[in-house]
């Protein structure tokens, strides 16, 4: 059956990429997605930030940005999978053609700059999927043209909140203007210092729900340092490192290297490690850590893990090999744990680190 999944895959690499994209969106939503038991592993159970992982690959926000496919996406042997970016209000995001495909670097480049169809849907369709099955996070940002942009982030971890099972704030795409500011020390204290008052009601009203905070990978040692340091200070619950780079690698060889833009796939594999490590490094356990950045086998994930991340998540590696890439990277995972020779995914997180 994935054999088919791949031809397909291949089939849509003849359309422009936001199209085949969209296509991709629509054929699992009709049902065409592969079928991969996502607990098929025993090795591979794991717990992030108190959620119960079947397994620790994700689905990385940015595919699925309006919650249409949540449920397809688990079908196809995800431990997790996050929606999102979604803003306060819908935005159409930058101009068309805004995503690259770099196929000699199995990489891609997109401007897309959170379009997205606003809370107002996206919530709906997180509500409407009560009571199913499965891990769905929801990764919220802000609008463009935002007055107060921290105020955005409240509204939408306010709205998601009750049927989300965790919350992600990402502060660190590259195609917002100044939304990586957000990182920087002052205007990231003021942040947390507002999710986690408006966290506190929601809590009492709907439960306890992770928090996490997607970070850039184009970060110094102080910026990594500063920012381990606030997120403890203002708990949260894990950090997802990486979103993609503004670096352009000397290494890439495809016409399309030159575009503006985040650079994802297996160019950003190593700059992402790097910094995942240094992360792993400061926090030295005290905050689990979920990798990103150019995962696309059972060897780049288990690197990942080893370099200090609790789970991982992907997307880009998924424009060149389809949604059967899930269940193959699972296989060589356990695989390679076992040839490893634990008995658990857990023993594996941070060894290089240690």
């Amino acid at each position: 059956m994935s054999t088919i999944h791949d031809l397909a895959t291949g089939a849509m690499r003849w359309l422009e990429p936001e199209q085949a994209h969209e296509a991709a969106l629509a054929g699992l939503r009709a049902g065409f997605g592969p079928r991969v038991r996502a607990d098929k592993f025993p090795r591979l159970k794991t717990t992030l930030a108190g959620l119960e992982l079947a397994n620790p690959i994700g689905m990385a926000a940015g595919f699925d940005k309006n919650c249409e496919a949540p449920d397809a996406l688990l079908k196809c042997g995800f431990g997790f999978v996050e929606c999102g970016t979604v803003t306060p209000r819908p935005q159409e995001g930058n101009p068309r053609p805004r995503i690259f495909r770099l196929s000699e670097d199995r990489s891609v480049i997109n401007r897309l700059g959170f379009n997205n169809k606003g809370l107002d849907a996206y919530a709906d369709r997180l509500a409407a999927r009560a009571g199913k099955p499965g891990i769905v996070g929801a990764n919220v940002g802000a609008n463009k043209d935002s007055a107060d942009r921290a105020a955005d982030y409240v509204a939408g971890m306010g709205r998601v909140w009750k049927c989300a099972s965790y919350v992600t704030a990402n502060i660190s795409s590259p195609n917002t203007p100044g939304l990586r500011g957000l990182q920087e020390r002052g205007a990231l204290e003021d942040l947390l210092g507002r999710l986690r008052e408006a966290r506190a009601p929601l809590e009492a009203a709907h439960g306890k729900r992770p928090l996490f905070l997607k970070v850039a990978p184009d970060l110094d040692e102080i910026a990594v340092r500063d920012i381990a340091e606030l997120a403890l200070t203002y708990e949260l619950d894990a950090l997802i490192v990486s979103n993609t780079t503004l670096q352009r690698p000397e290494h890439l060889s495809s016409d399309n290297r030159y575009e503006a833009g985040g650079l994802s796939g297996q160019a950003l594999f190593q700059i992402s490690t790097h910094v995942l490590r240094q992360f792993a490094h400061v926090l030295d356990g005290r905050l689990p850590l979920i990798g990103v950045g150019g995962v696309e086998s059972g060897l780049t994930a288990l690197a990942k893990i080893k370099a200090g991340a609790s789970a991982v998540q992907l997307y880009s590696s998924m424009v060149y090999t389809g949604p059967s890439l899930v269940g193959r990277i699972l296989d060589e995972l356990d695989g390679l744990l076992a040839a490893e020779g634990v008995d658990t995914f857990a023993e594996m997180v941070g060894v290089d680190a240690r």
